[in-house]
């Protein structure tokens, strides 16, 4: 009888039935779970809570229920549930930090602050090595950075080692942007391991982002440079903050004290003159190369030290507004004597091609410069890029003789010889700036479409700038006659026929005195006024952009050199600090910013700290 009950076919029924009940609460679990997610969403924590409270009994469901229902109860301050109901979470899984922390946080919930930091300073006591890290993601996962910090620094202590987690912590103090920290760690683990100054030097990078900030960390290696000379890396780390702040002045002076002590025979001195020449930084330039010729006068940079002193005394010479002649003079005896000592070679045939453009752009001796180029050109064994740049100078001397035929013919050459290399885009761009100057727009664009995409951020860029010029200028509402009469006066300021420029920029702002132009115009002007030595006029064309065109985009360019005529030809140094300040008010992210703010740094008095 019994058996007939249980028969095979009876249990299988059973089972099924039994399965059937186990999908249909399963199923009513789920849309259970579900509308208690959307009361949750919705904020109506009441509702949801009546649910939860159910649901969360079911062990297999608790881990997935636990976070919602967890913030339902504090929604609603039932503090007791909460903390009741993170208690069994701990005890289901006693070694799982986030359960720990949120017991922390309902204490803090509920007002409890001290229990909360009893709570979370249990965890740091009771921390074991191979849990630090994932404490530390519990806690900043829960944003409880101090609690990251401590649990670093307790790990550092149960591993008795002062570098212990410093990735980590450098990873933090970046992230809660506390520089200090930063810096701290990064100068405690080079001075441990000097073979890290390179990620060292990446983390400071990555961290500091405000002048104060490295001038902060500027005074903290000077103290520990001081109290440890010897110490290489730390000198080292110096240096590379004067040349992040293209302070090239104390990076000099920096590191003719390392090259000194550390007898590097001015490698690095010759590095930071080609930096600093640049950077138009001259004066530090010269010492540099100075410091060479006299220091290492059998050195192997010695030949190329005393070009490159001559080519800084050039830039110098040549952007200090008027050029005297007499300088010039100086600097093509120079450049003699030098082809005197040395020989017309390979290795000179670069100063014989700056004598030549001495000759000239700023004495008119066009025929001498052609003369010496052609020498260059013809050197045997001369360097390929090297007679490239004389081809391009000597195509510039045609220019400036009005003859443009000769002159593209030698860029073209220069474009076929060098094609997709720097010196081939720079010929490149003289063609484009030949066909703007006469007029050829269509033609100036397409070779300036190329260039945009050049590697040569430079010659990027000044693609870039021509191609707006033109564009801006040239719409398709916009007459072409302007553009093609400043295109003009632009060949005759590259001529130096500067009473013809000015005289057609007039003419310009007479007849299309509401052009787009204007701010272009009052710009060039200035630029000739300064190269002529004539201060006033140059700042009332400035002052024109500054009142009149303050959002246009050379703005930052015409209150940066007023700034710069003020402080270095007028002698106004209070002025200059006030207009150099305003400049950084205004256009703070201005291609100026660093140098403004090094020169009104300057100009207030900051020491110079070496």
């Amino acid at each position: 009888m019994m058996r007939a009950l249980f028969c095979p076919k009876m249990i299988a029924f059973l089972l099924l039935l039994l399965c059937s009940f186990g999908a249909v609460a399963q199923q009513k679990n789920r849309s259970e779970e579900k509308l208690a997610k959307e009361y949750f969403e919705q904020r109506d924590f009441a509702k949801a809570e009546a649910i939860y409270e159910k649901l969360i009994e079911d062990n297999a469901r608790f881990t997935y229920l636990y976070p919602n229902y967890l913030q339902t109860l504090l929604a609603l301050k039932k503090f007791k549930p909460a903390e009741k109901l993170v208690k069994k979470a701990i005890k289901k899984v006693p070694d799982n930090p986030d359960y720990e922390i949120d017991l922390g946080l309902v204490y803090k919930a509920a007002g409890k602050t001290e229990d909360s930091q009893k709570q979370f300073d249990k965890m740091i006591s009771q921390l074991t090595a191979p849990k630090v890290r994932a404490t530390a993601a519990a806690f900043s996962e829960k944003n409880l950075p101090e609690y990251v910090e401590k649990t670093y620094l307790q790990g550092r202590k149960l591993e008795n080692n002062n570098l212990a987690y410093y990735s980590d912590l450098i990873q933090h103090y970046t992230v809660q942007k506390q520089t200090d920290k930063v810096m701290g760690e990064v100068l405690g683990l080079v001075e441990v391991n000097p073979g890290q100054a390179g990620y060292a030097q990446n983390m400071l990078q990555n961290s500091l982002k405000d002048e104060k900030e490295f001038e902060a960390l500027e005074r903290v290696l000077i103290s520990k440079v001081q109290k440890n000379p010897d110490q290489k890396v730390l000198s080292e780390l110096l240096l590379w903050v004067y040349l992040q702040r293209k302070d090239f002045g104390s990076a000099l002076i920096q590191a003719r004290a390392m090259d000194r002590r550390n007898r590097e025979n001015g490698v690095r001195i010759f590095e930071l003159g080609a930096i600093s020449l640049k950077n138009g930084d001259y004066e530090s330039a010269i010492e540099a190369y100075e410091y060479l010729t006299k220091e290492y006068p059998s050195g192997q940079y010695y030949a190329m030290a005393r070009q490159r002193l001559l080519n800084a005394r050039e830039e110098q010479v040549k952007n200090s507004f008027p050029i005297e002649p007499q300088k010039i003079r100086t600097l093509i005896t120079e450049y003699q004597q030098l082809l005197t000592e040395f020989g017309k070679n390979p290795q000179t045939a670069e100063a014989m091609k700056n004598q030549a453009m001495l000759h000239a752009f700023y004495l008119d001796e066009k025929d001498k410069a052609i003369v010496l180029l052609e020498e260059v050109i013809n050197t045997p064994r001369a360097n390929a890029d090297l007679v490239a740049q004389a081809k391009i100078s000597l195509g510039d001397i045609y220019l400036l003789k009005g003859e443009p035929w000769e002159a593209t013919l030698l860029y073209s050459q220069v474009e076929k010889s060098h094609k997709e290399t720097t010196i081939g885009h720079e010929a490149k761009l003289r063609n484009a700036r030949l066909s703007y100057y006469k007029g050829d727009f269509e033609l100036a664009q397409a070779h300036l479409d190329i260039l945009k995409l050049a590697t040569s951020r430079e010659i990027a860029n000044d693609a870039m700038e021509l191609s707006l010029l033109i564009t801006d200028n040239t719409g398709l509402d916009t007459s072409t006659v302007a553009m093609e009469a400043y295109a003009e006066a632009d060949l005759m300021l590259f001529q130096n026929k500067f009473a013809q420029a000015i005289q057609k920029l007039d003419q310009i702002l007479k007849q299309y005195p509401n052009h787009n132009l204007a701010d272009e115009i009052y710009f060039q002007k200035a630029k000739i006024f300064l190269r002529q030595g004539n201060y006033t006029d140059a700042l009332f064309s400035l002052a024109k952009i500054t009142a009149n065109y303050s959002d246009d985009i050379l703005a930052d360019d015409a209150l940066f050199l007023t700034a710069k005529i003020t402080e270095e030809n007028l002698k106004d140094t209070a002025t200059a600090q006030k207009l150099y300040n305003d400049l950084l008010l205004k256009f703070p992210g201005s291609t100026y910013s660093v140098e403004a703010r090094k020169r009104f740094r300057k100009l207030r008095g900051d020491a110079v700290v070496n």
